[in-house]
């Protein structure tokens, strides 16, 4: 029998022959972390270890609650600065820069035949470009600071063959929401996820970005696309070393073969308070909702904001509706100006926040009143995740998102486009 995408990479890490199911010891090509890094240097002093074991392993970006909007968070900040230059950490990214997984990937460090793990349940995005990509806990990457290792254990692999081709005004982001539907939150526990099947190569590397960052979602250790032409394509140009690519054998021993057609696939929504709990817009068409958000490490790029832009041209953000922009990094903001698109997005009556995690963490921009609701491309529609706990959730495509924001009440997109 074949060796899947995760028995090869985790092997070759470990320097041996592995299965599903086997716990390897490996050494990370780098550990992310962001604001957290301030509870993780915590965990770190306990060990009673004064530096760490591999300083230009340690990715660290300041995204979540940027710039700082109160005293805590902006002494969390000055610790980590601190704590950087006192380490010698080469790889550092202040509050200017954008989110984590947006910045890592621009960065060069998520790269095929990887293997990186980060402080943070979306770390499965760098999947996308045919690396296995991991979060772990805040403890474990102390752990890592100190000795350059972990225990991982193999996951087994289901695969989701993808075939056809989307409708016009159907997105990346409503096939994940079909798969998450469909399956359910857990069914990928501790599981690896491979998008593959002929139509996976006519995902562009955006569109595989909001796919691998949304395994999380189905409880997946990993989430990714083995890396092609795709990929390939997407590093020329940049400076970054040698990688080399690992796919799935054909006879590999998969968990479960799960066929998707794309061509059925019409715009969906997740209602609250949980990513599984998905139906077609059409079924809650006509709800009205408070605030929009369209952004984020899932759909924040600059093909997302010009999904938007292409909806809301010439029009007007429904008075009663405000919605909220957040592009995923600094130089997608600066390619989404160059191109027109946020004047556009300004224009129609959005506000443009600065790149960072923002609204969707509910920590300090866009909070929600008690009986608001939200419509948002984010990744999460947990009770709370946006402000208070008697508030409403609906995660959408940045198309939907636009639509509805020119109505004022959830809406199919497709009749905009």
């Amino acid at each position: 029998m074949g060796k899947t995408f995760s028995e090869k990479i985790l092997g070759r890490k470990a320097g041996l022959e592995v299965r599903a199911g086997e716990v390897v010891t490996v050494s990370p090509d780098y550990i992310l972390s962001h604001d957290n890094t301030a509870a993780i240097i915590k965990e770190f002093e306990k060990l009673d270890i004064s530096n760490v074991a591999c300083p230009e392993k340690l990715v660290i970006i300041l995204d979540h609650v940027v710039p700082a909007s109160a005293e805590k968070y902006a002494q969390n900040h000055k610790s980590i600065r601190e704590f950087v230059e006192e380490q010698g950490i080469p790889h550092f990214y202040d509050v200017n820069n954008g989110i984590c997984h947006q910045v890592f990937s621009e960065e060069g460090f998520a790269r095929p035949g990887g293997l990186i793990l980060g402080a943070d349940s979306h770390t499965t995005s760098y999947g996308a470009f045919g690396a296995f990509s991991a979060g772990i806990g805040r403890s474990e990457v102390a752990s890592i600071w100190a000795t350059n290792e972990i225990w991982l254990r193999v996951p087994e692999t289901i695969k989701i063959e993808l075939k056809g081709i989307l409708q016009p005004g159907v997105f990346p982001k409503d096939v994940i929401l079909k798969i998450i539907g469909r399956e359910g939150a857990d069914r990928a526990t501790y599981m690896a996820v491979e998008f593959g099947g002929e139509a996976a190569k006519n995902f562009s590397m955006s569109s595989r970005l909001t796919l691998a960052n949304m395994a999380a979602e189905m409880g997946a250790k990993n989430g990714y696309f083995q890396a092609d032409d795709v990929t390939l394509s997407w590093f020329e140009g940049k400076e970054t070393e040698n990688f080399e690519i690992f796919v799935s054998d054909d006879d590999a021993g998969f968990s479960d073969i799960l066929p998707y057609d794309l061509s059925s696939v019409v715009p969906q929504i997740a209602c609250p308070h949980t990513v599984d709990n998905v139906r077609p817009v059409k079924e809650v068409e006509g709800l009205v909702f408070h605030q929009g958000l369209i952004g984020t490490c899932t759909n924040g790029r600059l093909d997302d904001l010009k999904q938007a832009a292409a909806v809301l041209k010439d029009k007007r953000v429904h008075p009663k509706v405000r919605v909220l922009v957040v592009p995923a990094s600094q130089n997608i903001y600066l390619e989404a100006v160059k191109e027109g698109v946020m004047e556009t997005l300004a224009a129609a009556g959005c506000l443009i926040l600065n790149p960072g995690c923002g609204p969707c963490l509910g920590a300090h921009q866009g909070i929600l009143a008690p009986g608001e609701r939200a419509l948002s491309t984010a990744n999460r529609n947990f009770r709370g995740r946006m402000g208070s706990r008697e508030s409403e959730i609906y995660l959408a495509s940045p198309a939907t998102v636009a639509a509805s924001a020119i109505e004022g009440k959830i809406t199919d997109p497709r009749k905009y486009l």
